[in-house]
């Protein structure tokens, strides 16, 4: 498995350097087990043997099939994003500061159902493996100039201080019901807050691996 570093509005990257780890989700995970099941907090992870790839405010578990990157900001040159991705679909993962109590994704919900609005599209809430979720359909421009939609479905779990927002694209939002072995990824990700204080809803810091160096491939 690769890490590739994806920049907002530029050509791929790779990123070499990084040891190809492939401990992750059982495929075969069926309903969410609430005991003892992830996403974590970095605290409070537990030595179940997962090798987790540490992007800074979130340890994300690489599996087989799927290629991990990041989204960078190529401006700012910022990572804003994890993703594992294949040809059918990809999960987008992003951690936000939250406060010590209370709900912050049933606060920002009707944001993103807002925003889905504004853009001429629909978001529809449905229960799911972590609780409420919002399934959006936009349209779209593609490259080529024909007009498309895209489905998400975006998934809010709130954590100590913080929130993990995953949010699955192309088969596994469009399909939900056989898209457990995504699920399960979810429930492998350990976030870490940390200690310093945060205005709520502001994004927690990500960071490419430590020795991970970016190199040139083609555009995808």
């Amino acid at each position: 498995m690769r890490l590739r570093r994806k920049a907002v509005d530029a050509d791929d990257v790779a990123v070499e350097g990084v040891a190809e780890e492939t401990a992750g989700p059982d495929e075969s995970a069926g309903p969410r087990d609430l005991a003892g099941a992830g996403p974590f907090d970095v605290d409070d992870l537990p030595e179940d043997g997962v090798a987790r790839l540490d992007l800074g405010s979130l340890l994300v578990a690489p599996s087989d099939g799927r290629e991990l990157r990041v989204q960078v900001d190529e401006a700012s040159g910022a990572v804003r994003a994890v993703l594992l991705a294949t040809d059918a679909g990809a999960l987008e993962l992003r951690a936000f500061a939250a406060p010590r109590n209370g709900d912050l994704w049933s606060e920002i919900r009707p944001q993103i159902a807002a925003d889905a609005a504004r853009r001429g599209g629909t978001a529809t809430e449905r229960e799911g493996r972590f609780g409420t979720e919002l399934v959006c359909e936009v349209r779209l421009t593609r490259p080529d100039g024909q007009t498309g939609t895209q489905t998400s479905r975006v998934i809010g779990i709130n954590g100590p201080r913080w929130l993990l927002r995953a949010t699955l694209l192309g088969d596994p939002a469009r399909d939900p019901e056989t898209a457990g072995a995504w699920e399960a990824a979810i429930e492998q990700v350990a976030v870490r807050r940390g200690n310093h204080a945060m205005p709520v809803g502001e994004q927690l810091p990500l960071s490419l691996p430590e020795g991970a160096t970016p190199r040139a491939v083609p555009a995808t």
